[in-house]
């Protein structure tokens, strides 16, 4: 947003960290939780506990070197390879846009849920105050504070509902440390879903764009990734307790929407409206997450983008929110690009690990040995992901 550097970087590092956050809170992000703890009851918390560590990993390593190097994703790919950056931004940029059409539609339905209008007019609505946003001249500081505000207000009204539903909290500490049965594809998804596509960078390019990078601000870098994954994994508990607590009191969720059922069954009509501003809130803050993101990718190619960036976010929010509008979600097209987005984390982190150790985008920072054999087998993990998505959506792709 080619911010002065602010006298207090804390307010900036925590928006970045919030942005980071909320973009991965989203429609997808409420339904998982659901239905994995539906799935493994009080084992999922291992499955929490897990993929939080496997997500301080990622974002440790992608945020620092982003830092270090001053250069976003797609400019350190082409510092490594010249022409990787084009396939890492169009990878990005395309499961940004399909997943965003999704952040619209969820957005559309939590109005519906608060006010009974149309989903659509409902996803309109929510596309302008995310447009709002972006016409303002300080864009990048009312985003900030959007997504702080955002987050504390998700955060809040699921305790409420954890409360309520009266978990068994020590069975689901127990469980957490020993679990009775260990599904690794579920931590597979909960990474994917946490750290993927461009949620990953959102926060680091954030910190680009306010000036903050260098090795002198390394430190404060590296705390304000780790907080964007501490507020995530407490938005995904208190969601994984509020569950627990309504499938032990004997509750059936319903199918079709999961994670409403949960907020109705703990709190009654009450819980109902609830979910409805917790997932307008998730979905409208990962519509401006997406939207930002997916275009600070393409700053470096088009000088005409980078001085009109904040107008291509506007179109871009304005695009998915047509698409959505006028077709639905195009089931084709969310698959082939969701089956894209499910390579998308293994290859940018790998590109960011060989970075990490390359003088041309480093310099004389030395990385960590043991943050980047972390990260490899983060890689790997996620790469068994993508692999198996392809493997598993070939037959609808070619049908």
């Amino acid at each position: 947003m080619d911010e002065q550097k602010p006298k207090s970087q804390w307010s900036v590092l925590f928006g970045a960290a919030c942005l980071m956050a909320t973009s991965s809170i989203g429609p997808g992000f409420l339904t998982q939780t659901t239905v994995f703890t539906q799935k493994l009851m009080a084992s999922f918390g291992f499955v929490i506990l897990f993929t939080i560590i496997l997500d301080v990993v990622a974002q440790l390593n992608v945020w620092r070197i982003i830092g270090v190097s001053g250069k976003r994703g797609q400019d350190i790919a082409n510092a490594l390879l010249p022409g990787l950056g084009y396939i890492v931004a169009f990878l990005i940029v395309a499961g940004g846009l399909a997943f965003n059409i999704g952040n619209v539609a969820g957005a559309g339905m939590g109005f519906n849920v608060l006010f009974g209008i149309d989903v659509k007019l409902g996803a309109v609505i929510s596309a302008a105050i995310a447009v709002i946003i972006f016409l303002v001249k300080e864009a990048g500081k009312v985003m900030d504070r959007f997504a702080t505000a955002a987050g504390a207000i998700m955060i809040l009204l699921t305790l409420y509902v954890a409360v309520t539903s009266h978990p068994p909290v020590g069975l689901a500490v127990a469980k957490t440390f020993a679990p009775d049965t260990i599904d690794f594809m579920a931590v597979i998804t909960i990474v994917g879903g946490t750290v993927g596509g461009y949620i990953t960078f959102s926060g680091g390019h954030r910190l680009i764009d306010a000036g903050i990078t260098g090795e002198e601000n390394l430190k404060q870098i590296s705390v304000s990734s780790i907080m964007g994954v501490i507020v995530t994994g407490i938005m995904r508990v208190l969601l994984f307790l509020a569950a627990l607590g309504v499938l032990y009191a004997g509750y059936t969720l319903d199918p079709q929407n999961p994670p409403a059922s949960v907020f109705q069954q703990a709190s009654g009509n009450i819980g109902y409206k609830i979910f409805g501003v917790v997932l307008w809130a998730a979905a409208v803050t990962s519509v401006v997450g997406a939207a930002y993101t997916s275009v600070s990718f393409m700053r470096s190619f088009s000088h005409w983008i980078d001085i009109n960036y904040k107008h291509v976010i506007i179109g871009f929010i304005i695009f998915s929110t047509a698409i959505f509008c006028l077709v639905g979600q195009p089931v084709t097209v969310l698959i082939v690009v969701g089956t894209l987005n499910g390579l998308i984390l293994p290859i940018t982190l790998g590109v960011i690990l060989c970075a990490a150790h390359n003088k041309k985008v480093v310099g004389t920072y030395r990385h960590p040995v043991w943050m980047t054999g972390l990260g490899g087998i983060v890689v790997l993990m996620t790469a068994y992901m993508g692999i198996m998505t392809v493997i598993n959506n070939l037959p609808k792709l070619l049908s």
